[in-house]
């Protein structure tokens, strides 16, 4: 298994494309838990930084969509309390639960894409087809980072030039509306010298051109290629055909335990995990070829050592 970023950017994107779709339009909380926990785990192991801050982000979400469904939706027979004359019903509880679930898993998935999918990635997917929408995804995930290294430098020099220094309300709210008046300047000078510099090298020209480019589509993409699109498959015809349809009203049910369901649970577990298991095989992998050099670079100290502990015997 190599690392996930060694795979081909196509293939990448159809298999977070249709994990999403899969997370999205299942309605099934034993696949909702299986992404969750795994998107989780994958966040962790590719993009800690600024994990945390997020996580917050993540809770109010999570809290907000789980209150909003048992507020607005009253359906459901199994009633916990009565609000103003209007049921607050288990089912609905239920559901809004599995709908935050269900957001938080796809937002950690994107984190992780946002991660692996860097711009000269988009850029080889869709800058020959659609070259203005492959500019527009790549200018977009280049300044995201970018925003927030620009704002803070700007912030630390107003903060230098004593602009924050009554600490009060109206003093930080005219900080930030400097701070975003400067941003918004900033942002379009770069998108246009950008749009210039892309427009001076021809890109976007209708006439074949050729590009450079150091992803190449090899077997283990096609092994991948395949294994996604016939599990997705597999999975999708089940939610089709209802073999995995959860219902939540008037009464929660489950969906049924059978064979195919249970297949389809491994198949999707198996998809889910796939990023955790790469990343962690490459570590081990690195740690084992670490391991052989320094392991190889000692062998010529031992063996003197022993050499000069001979000679020493001999004498």
């Amino acid at each position: 298994m190599k690392p996930l970023e060694k795979y081909n950017p196509a293939v990448l994107f159809l298999y977070f494309l249709l994990l999403a779709s899969l997370a999205m339009f299942a309605a099934n909380p034993v696949m909702i838990a299986i992404s969750f926990l795994a998107m989780n785990a994958a966040a962790v192991a590719y993009c800690r930084e600024g994990l945390a801050r997020a996580y917050i982000f993540y809770a109010i979400v999570f809290v907000l969509t789980s209150l909003a469904n048992p507020v607005f939706s009253h359906n459901g027979v199994t009633v916990l309390l009565v609000v103003n004359d209007n049921p607050v019903t288990l089912e609905a509880v239920m559901y809004g639960v599995m709908t935050g679930f269900m957001i938080l898993s796809v937002l950690l998935l994107f984190r992780v894409f946002s991660t692996l999918m860097t711009s000269d990635r988009l850029l080889y997917i869709f800058g020959r087809a659609f070259p203005k929408l492959g500019l527009l995804l790549a200018m977009t995930l280049r300044f995201v980072p970018l925003f927030g290294r620009q704002r803070r430098k700007i912030e630390d020099t107003q903060r230098t030039l004593g602009l924050y220094k009554d600490e009060n309300a109206i003093d930080t709210i005219k900080g930030k509306i400097s701070v975003l008046s400067a941003m918004t300047t900033w942002g379009l000078e770069n998108g246009i010298v950008t749009a210039d510099s892309m427009s001076a090298r021809g890109y976007g020209l209708r006439r074949r051109r050729t590009s450079f480019s150091m992803f190449r589509f090899e077997r283990s993409d096609l092994v991948m290629l395949l294994v996604v699109i016939l599990s997705c498959a597999f999975v999708l015809f089940g939610i089709a055909t209802d073999r995995l349809k959860t219902d939540f009203y008037p009464r929660m049910q489950l969906p049924p335990s059978s064979i195919y369901a249970t297949v389809c649970y491994i198949l999707y577990a198996g998809l889910a995990v796939f990023p955790l298991a790469a990343k962690v095989a490459e570590d081990i992998r690195w740690k084992y070829l670490r391991f052989g050099s320094l392991t190889d670079l000692q062998k010529p100290r031992k063996k003197a050592k022993r050499k000069a502990e001979k000679k020493e015997t001999e004498i």
